[in-house]
């Protein structure tokens, strides 16, 4: 490796010094053949234009038509003045120096050659081939007529890139539109600067070096536009493509190829942020961007989302298997280690993959993208694919979501969004403690839909986030009219494994509470346990923020998916809620009866309130109370009813007691004897 580091170093050399000279040489032989003496001004013209092409202007993009050469203003004054073949000479020296000075190839840099020659020979023809001559002074008639030059120069140009390009790439059409109009301005600018240095060159030829400072400005303005252009479309941290590009890539016609999006979500980052620092985050955030880079194809897009998420636009995709393969390849070359301040750091990606066929949009695609993310890391996999099977894929679910999305638009209650709430029972006491929120959407055809079928549409897409808003705003306004009235009731929310991992639900509770002059302990949120197993480490940092801020949070449907038990100590909960499964079968099942008596000891040992779903009976509610269970909440005591119900229902209500403990017999059966009647609520078969 090292021996052919001097071969190549030599080779450059070589090529510079044979671009350079050759132009040269063709520049002196066209100056020599000319018959007049050329003038003191010519000369200090062409030395400022070789002398500037030193440090050429580049817009945003990789072809020859992307540089700007500040010696235009010169050699466009010599063509106006001497004639196209100096300008022309001179203006080969000036391409071969900046071709150096970037280390163009020979072929680029005598695409750009050949395109400031055929610009400079039409922007003369239209002149007329009537040099201007110092010191006689220009009328309007020379100003329209240079202006025009100036249009053809430019017209030209492009034509001569425009058609090379098409002779020597595939590039469509759509991709040839990207840079801003810095270019267009800047050629402009410093094609019009030529008379101007005509009328100083026929004061002074000691004027010509202040345009300098003019083609300072115009250097510096390419310069800003291109790095406002880049800053719009990379990523600041990694250089990476941002989403702005990646939608635009997306967008662009592909008839001939199926293209797939893969998107990356990092697990466990935010363990090597609170390790090792926000500094040693970015850190490796920008050799995951280098090692993607490194394994993806250089016809493939590598993309950075934001945060730890990360996107390759794969355009050479046959079928799912293959996309599957790429995301393997991808999953393979992160599970490396990563070497940072002498600790290997050991990661891993949830990839989702999208194959765009048909008219399906960037945004769609990025959309099922992102609900594969999600289904892999609640299944616990790698690789999800979005494909015609997935139950999110369905029409009537699609359909679903995108009137869900037009309801949520809408001012309530015109959106079709009803809360209904469930009143949770202190089982000591009788007494009302909290309510649930439960949600239902009058949809204006299907009619009511439940919140299970909502929910499993709306949660893989983005509409998730609307719609957690929506139920949060109802409900603390609700809690705010509680407060001012009789019954300063908790209420309890569900949350997403989206919310929780977007990290924006903290911001958004604490503004609402700020808002509705809410206290924080008067609200609490129920996540699920597969939103810890999707991704623990954001649960958790979401949680704490929730729980600095006097937010409640609960385990929802506790025991029925595959956490492990070291949540209940990490996180920081108030409450487990025994999932109704359990519940319902406790009374007549001794196994449903042992789990609900070992989840209320667990939940007593650690500090948690334990909460039973599903109570429908009595022998189910003082089976709980023997079991020392803290809240009830089910059909024995209430239905889900709206806010204006549950008000009358509030008012009727008299807790009761369900009698001490131990007041059921070895066999499992109730003591009927205690406290009933006297305000008891009725059993399902009385109601």
């Amino acid at each position: 490796m090292d021996a052919a580091r001097p071969g190549t170093a030599d080779s450059r050399h070589r090529r510079t010094v044979i671009v350079t000279a050759v132009p040269a040489a063709v520049t002196a032989v066209v100056l020599c053949w000319l018959s007049d003496p050329l003038p003191v001004p010519f000369w200090t013209m062409a030395l400022l234009a070789v002398a500037v092409d030193t440090r050429p202007c580049l817009v945003p993009g990789r072809r020859a038509s992307a540089v700007i050469l500040p010696s235009i203003s010169f050699t466009f004054a010599i063509a106006l003045a001497w004639g196209p073949a100096p300008a022309i000479a001179v203006q080969l020296l000036a391409v071969a120096v900046a071709g150096a000075r970037m280390r163009h190839s020979l072929r680029r840099t005598l695409h750009l050659a050949l395109q400031h020659t055929v610009a400079l020979l039409a922007a003369a023809t239209v002149a007329g081939f009537t040099p201007l001559h110092l010191g006689d002074g220009f009328d309007w008639f020379d100003a329209a007529l240079i202006c025009a030059a100036a249009v053809t120069w430019i017209v030209a140009r492009h034509a001569v890139a425009g058609l090379v390009r098409g002779l020597t790439t595939d590039t469509r059409p759509a991709a040839r539109h990207r840079r801003g109009r810095a270019d267009l301005l800047a050629t402009s600018a410093l094609l019009l600067l030529g008379p101007v240095v005509l009328v100083a060159a026929g004061v002074s030829a000691a004027l010509l070096p202040l345009a300098l400072l003019a083609l300072h400005a115009v250097h510096r303005m390419v310069r800003w536009a291109g790095e406002s252009e880049r800053a719009a479309r990379f990523d600041a941290l990694t250089g990476l493509p941002n989403r702005r590009t990646l939608q635009t890539a997306m967008a662009e016609r592909a008839p001939d190829r199926r293209r797939a999006l893969l998107l990356l979500d990092l697990d466990r980052f935010r363990a090597v942020n609170d390790a090792l620092g926000h500094g040693a985050g970015d850190r490796l955030l920008t050799r995951v961007a280098d090692r993607l880079t490194a394994v993806v194809p250089a016809h493939d897009m590598v993309v950075r989302l934001g945060g730890d998420e990360f996107a390759v636009l794969a355009t050479r995709v046959e079928d799912p298997a293959s996309a599957r393969r790429i995301a393997e390849h991808l999953t393979e070359a992160l599970s490396r280690p990563f070497p940072m301040d002498g600790t290997p750091v050991e990661l891993s990606a949830s990839i989702g993959i999208a194959l765009q066929s048909g008219r399906r949009d960037g945004s769609t695609l990025l959309r099922e993208a992102e609900a594969a993310m999600y289904e892999a890391k609640q299944r616990g996999d790698q690789v999800a694919v979005h494909g015609p099977g997935a139950a999110e894929n369905t029409p009537d679910r699609l359909t679903l979501v995108a009137d869900l999305r037009d309801a949520l638009r809408r001012d309530p209650p015109d959106d079709g969004i009803v809360l209904y709430y469930q009143p949770q029972i202190a089982i000591a006491t009788g007494e009302v403690v909290g309510v649930e929120a439960l949600l239902r959407w009058r949809h204006p055809k299907r009619g009511t839909v439940g919140p299970e079928e909502l929910l499993r549409a709306a949660e893989p897409t983005p509409v998730m986030r609307l719609l957690t808003a929506r139920v949060l705003e109802e409900v603390v306004a609700q809690l705010a009219l509680w407060r001012d009235g009789r019954w300063p009731l908790r209420a309890a929310v569900n949350v997403s494994a989206r919310d929780l991992h977007a990290g924006e639900i903290a911001d958004s509770v604490g503004e609402l509470l700020e808002r509705y002059g809410v206290p924080a302990e008067m609200l609490q949120l129920e996540i699920t346990e597969s939103a810890l197993m999707a991704d623990p480490h954001r649960v958790l940092e979401t949680t704490t923020r929730l729980n600095r801020m006097g937010v409640a949070i609960s385990l929802d449907d506790f025991g029925t998916g595959y956490s492990s038990l070291q949540h209940l100590r990490r996180l920081p909960l108030t409450e487990v809620k025994i999932d109704r499964s359990f519940v319902l079968g406790m009374a007549t099942d001794a196994g449903d009866a042992a789990i609900v008596r070992s989840v209320v000891g667990l939940a007593e040992s650690l500090g948690l309130r334990a909460v039973a779903e599903g109570v429908e009976d009595e022998v189910t509610w003082r089976l709980l109370a023997a079991a020392g269970c803290h809240t009830a909440q089910g059909w024995f005591h209430a239905r889900p009813m709206p806010a204006a119900d549950l008000a009358d229902w509030l008012a009727r209500y008299r807790p009761v007691r369900p009698g001490k403990r131990g007041e059921i017999d070895s066999a499992g059966t109730v003591n009927q004897s205690s406290d009933e009647g006297a305000g008891w609520p009725p059993s399902p078969a009385k109601r």
